[in-house]
């Protein structure tokens, strides 16, 4: 049990009905009455996302996950195929489990998996990846005033607006969170 004066961002939380992640939090004490905990929690299984108050003071469950890294090995009809890196059990999540972050896995990556009581309750993309572009229009003469960009497919079918100097075969940096280009790796 934990305190929910104690409650931080991304902690998750195991109330009544499942497991729930705080996305924000705010301590307020009012000049009158009870102080009280708002919080902004984040279903792990289905991604709602709701609003609780909380009385200062008040108990809460605190989740036990676990959280193992796995290699993806392969997509196989609708599910992924990841092996746990210490005990080589394979293990296979839809793409319901995985998440958004589908569309930047490419074979052998390492990814994080969260699990609750033997349960996959999701899975943790890096922040940053490595991608080759195989397909984007070819840059214009003198189109680079403004600095504009273009629209890049990438090797794992995900699209990225990229700027006009990047070409097919170039490799890039995403960022995963917000589908952004970073840089030329």
């Amino acid at each position: 049990m934990i305190s929910v004066n104690d409650l931080k961002t991304g902690l998750t939380l195991e109330l009544d009905n499942g497991l729930w992640s705080v996305v924000e939090f705010l301590h307020v004490k009012p000049g009158k009455g009870a102080a009280f905990v708002r919080t902004k929690l984040k279903n792990a299984e289905s991604g709602n996302v709701i609003e609780k108050t909380f009385r200062a003071g008040e108990k809460v469950a605190k989740a036990m996950l676990d959280r193992r890294e796995m290699q993806y090995l392969y997509k196989e009809g609708k599910e992924f195929v990841m092996m746990d890196s210490e005990t080589y059990e394979q293990l296979h999540l839809s793409e319901e489990q995985v998440g958004g972050g589908v569309k930047y896995m490419k074979e052998n990556m390492i990814l994080s998996v969260l699990l609750h009581d033997g349960r996959v309750i999701g899975v943790d993309i890096p922040a940053h990846v490595e991608l080759e572009v195989t397909d984007t229009p070819p840059a214009e003469r003198g189109n680079t005033a403004q600095g504009g960009t273009k629209p890049a497919t990438l090797e794992t079918g995900a699209v990225v607006n990229v700027p006009f100097f990047v070409s097919n075969g170039d490799r890039i940096r995403v960022d995963t969170r917000s589908n952004e280009y970073l840089d030329r790796a």
